[in-house]
């Protein structure tokens, strides 16, 4: 079986605070120019995609320079539900080191945030503590979030969050612990329920030049029970 784990590409998407906003529009259409194209216009992190080490770490691997099958994944899902806002995803709540198959090489953490795409409260997703990236980075598996990211986002307004900012880390530790190793980070995944345990996830990027990320259509594939 298949199933599209990914966001549509679409004008007035939620993106990251800061980056560019996307829009679709047509160039050519039928009626005027008796074929049809469009116009994209999006940053390198827009909708579900993937992270390059260059993304955080300035002398890291670009997106072009990995090979192919470096995005065919053997995953994990990991349920971790439920979640309160901005709460911390500590090592204790991801799997036992003795319990990942040494074929598993990405973590696809459910935290229910998919839910929320499309309001501010998507911006209070939990988030990974450099503890738990570290423990990744030990077992040798990157993650897949549906969330904007590992590391905390800004909150949409300030004051209006659940735990307290003062708590949360500074800068990209998750990111930076993970890419470090080049391990994987694909980002905004959605249609996480229903599941098994272990499936194949492909996220094929972009081949972008130096890029520093691709969006990706992120495909799950499992064997019917």
């Amino acid at each position: 079986m298949f199933r599209d784990l990914s966001r549509p590409i679409e004008t007035g998407m939620p993106t990251y605070p800061g980056d560019p906003d996307v829009t679709l529009a047509p160039d050519a259409t039928h009626e005027t120019d008796g074929y049809a194209t469009s116009e994209l216009r999006t940053g390198t992190h827009a909708g579900t995609h993937v992270d390059a080490p260059r993304h955080t770490l300035s002398e890291g691997e670009a997106i072009d320079e990995r090979d192919a099958g470096a995005f065919a994944f053997d995953a994990r899902l990991v349920d971790l539900r439920p979640l309160e806002p901005r709460e911390p995803i500590t090592a204790e709540a991801l799997p036992d080191p003795d319990a990942i198959d040494a074929a598993v090489d990405l973590l696809v953490l459910r935290t229910g945030w998919a839910a929320h795409w499309r309001t501010d409260r998507y911006r209070d997703h939990p988030y990974l503590t450099e503890a738990a990236a570290e423990r990744c980075r030990e077992l040798g598996v990157g993650v897949g979030l549906d969330t904007f990211g590992p590391d905390p986002t800004p909150p949409a307004k300030s004051g209006e969050t659940g735990p307290s900012r003062a708590d949360e880390p500074d800068g990209t530790p998750a990111h930076d612990s993970l890419l470090k190793d080049s391990l994987p980070i694909v980002e905004n995944l959605c249609g996480l329920d229903g599941l098994p345990a272990r499936f194949r996830l492909y996220a094929f990027p972009l081949r972008l030049r130096d890029g520093d990320g691709s969006p990706v259509r992120a495909v799950a594939e499992w064997e019917e029970a």
